[in-house]
């Protein structure tokens, strides 16, 4: 082996490895293993993963570059956490880039791919069923990952796949709610029945009727959570109005009474002289 293909094998090497410690970063974030705020030691996930520290740090570039992590200096690499403003911001450009895929597809899509949809809505439709959040939130990651691929629009797909990515946590929240799994399916369903059916139109409302409501979810489940820990301090009991607890031995003594004074007479004024004085007189 010349001494030049060497250097060419290494990078191959260390970039399938960051590859690869990216996928498993990604996948840990995604599926909720690793929450919003969550510090990651470059040396603690390096070890855990069987790699050095080389591929674990371009992971993390990467992984800023995809909206995933951020960096703060002097103090490490963090989940990032998307406040709601930027969330519905997100959602009103998924709801426009939804849209104008869903009524392409109902123009173009094929039979394999419409297949590959429908399979993935039976399979969302049992997890519904079963309550199970983390296989739904799975095969909702791959229903609409698979809708923008089918588009063709690298560049759509490249934007599209980050903006999921931010977004992915207050998703997950809303599919957490177990009731709402199955609402969510039929949703899904009605996506693929309007492309199936060739109906542009419908498909293009269908689905941005469905991103709508899920950012109206997004919104009411965090309005709800930013409103718990008011209504808790709320019902807290106040120390200062609880009545005092009794001593070691017992309740606390009474206080005996103190005599009362009788109230001072007050001191008249004395009455202004009338009587002129010897010089006035005079």
């Amino acid at each position: 082996m010349s001494g030049d293909a060497q250097p060419t094998i290494a990078m191959l090497q260390t970039s399938s490895l960051t590859s690869v410690v990216q996928q498993e970063i990604e996948r840990r974030i995604l599926g909720g293993e690793l929450a919003p705020g969550d510090k990651l030691i470059e040396a603690a996930l390096a070890e855990a993963l069987g790699v050095s520290r080389g591929p674990v740090r371009e992971a993390f570039r990467m992984l800023e570059q995809a909206g995933l992590l951020r960096q703060e200096k002097n103090r490490g690499v963090f989940v990032r956490q998307l406040n709601i403003d930027e969330a519905m911001e997100i959602y009103e450009l998924r709801a426009m880039m939804d849209e104008v895929v869903a009524r392409q597809l109902a123009l173009v899509i094929s039979a394999e791919q419409l297949q590959q949809l429908r399979g993935l809505v039976e399979a969302m439709t049992e997890a519904a069923g079963s309550a199970d959040a983390d296989r739904y939130h799975r095969l909702n990651l791959q229903f609409h990952d698979a809708l923008i691929g089918f588009g063709g629009n690298r560049k759509l797909t490249l934007v599209y796949r980050r903006l999921i990515n931010e977004l992915s946590l207050f998703r997950r929240m809303n599919l957490d709610d177990a009731g709402q799994l199955p609402v969510s399916a039929a949703e899904h369903r009605a996506i693929v029945e309007a492309i199936a059916r060739g109906d542009a139109e419908a498909a293009g409302r269908a689905m941005r009727a469905h991103v709508t409501d899920s950012r109206s979810r997004t919104l009411r489940h965090h309005r709800a959570a930013s409103a718990a820990p008011a209504m808790a301090s709320v019902a807290a009991p106040n120390p200062a109005r609880e009545p005092p607890s009794p001593g070691p031995s017992g309740p606390l003594p009474q206080t005996q009474p103190q005599p009362r004074r009788p109230p001072a007479r007050p001191v008249r004024p004395s009455p202004p002289s009338t009587t002129a004085s010897r010089s006035e007189r005079r």
